[in-house]
């Protein structure tokens, strides 16, 4: 076992935890799908509790890195219809986290991922249709996408499902994205620190620990990013959101 800032790592665990902040970083700057598949990693060495607790610092990191990167590119006439309601789902989700155990919060998030990419698939296979201007479909992803980044930090299909459907550009897409979870997560921290007790100084000094990977997850997610052409890009988050909804289950 390696002892780092009172936590017992051993070495597997050590290199997940490294890993966990790499995709988080690709993830923030439009690798869509590669954070949902650090959930269930990081989970395996901290808990799904105390995991989300230790991935929310990264997360902020990450969001302020891509808000650096995309700060032009957010459409913020959406912002405004999603953040009030999202801001109502983290209080709904802190409740509801308090709740659930880990089984339960395993399968819940991967019937969610899975709803979310039959969604996804759907509204590929019938381009023709209109795009959604519905202010409950607004109102309802701001709500759950509030829950679900409480509960496990897994919004991030919730939301792709709402901007693949508004037809937004790929770096409209990742703006966007950075702009709305920057905000939410946030706005989760005291909740964190002072409801559910997953985040101390001591989660915080581990966080800095791994801030040069989760930079290097940043470049390297923008590189891929702009390389991507946008129906591939759309494909590619639909196709990570499959991979993550798998690896949540397994």
């Amino acid at each position: 076992m390696i002892d780092i800032l009172s936590y017992q790592f051993t070495v597997s665990g050590l290199l997940i935890l490294g890993l966990v902040a790499l995709l988080v970083g690709m993830a923030k700057t439009g690798v869509a799908g590669a954070g949902m598949i650090a959930v269930p990693l990081l989970a395996m060495v901290f808990g799904g509790r105390e995991s989300t607790g230790i991935m929310l610092p990264m997360l902020i990191i990450a969001d302020v890195l891509a808000v650096r990167h995309y700060h032009n590119s957010a459409n913020w006439e959406h912002l405004k219809k999603l953040l009030p309601f999202a801001v109502i789902g983290v209080f709904l989700g802190t409740v509801i986290g308090g709740m659930v155990n880990d089984k339960v919060f395993k399968l819940a998030m991967a019937a969610i991922i899975f709803a979310s990419l039959g969604i996804m698939i759907w509204q590929e296979r019938t381009k023709d249709i209109a795009i959604p201007d519905n202010q409950w479909f607004a109102k309802g992803t701001g709500v759950l996408g509030g829950i679900t980044t409480m509960i496990g930090n897994l919004a991030g299909p919730v939301m792709a499902v709402y901007l693949l459907a508004m037809r937004f550009p790929k770096e409209q897409f990742i703006g966007t994205a950075a702009w709305f979870f920057m905000t939410i997560n946030v706005i989760k921290l005291p909740f964190h620190a002072f409801a559910w007790k997953t985040i101390t100084l001591h989660s915080l000094a581990l966080n800095l620990l791994f801030l040069p990977m989760i930079g290097l997850g940043a470049y390297i997610g923008i590189k891929i990013i702009s390389l991507l052409p946008e129906q591939a890009f759309r494909h590619f988050v639909i196709a990570m959101t499959g991979v993550a909804a798998i690896s949540m289950l397994f």
